[in-house]
């Protein structure tokens, strides 16, 4: 599944937390694999709003929804807080 080209304060907020290289080795991984292990994919609460989240690294995820077969990433945010 390929993922949609960024906006651009998404791509500030990567640059800025110095995630630019994780972001683009999970993008590569996700567009090979979206089940790989390592990305940790799963659908947040409540499920039916449909919001997955794949694994940056251990403390970033990437929030997407599925629109027309493509992901589209629309936060990058800090998995515990």
């Amino acid at each position: 599944m390929n993922i949609k080209p960024l906006r651009p304060d998404l791509s500030a907020h990567l640059k800025k937390h110095q995630l630019v290289k994780k972001f683009s080795k999970a993008k590569a991984l996700f567009e090979q694999d979206s089940t790989h292990p390592s990305l940790n994919v799963e659908v947040l609460e409540p499920k039916h709003l449909k919001i997955y989240s794949f694994r940056l690294d251990l403390k970033y995820r990437a929030l997407f929804i599925v629109v027309e077969g493509e992901a589209e990433v629309f936060a990058v945010t800090n998995h515990y807080k």
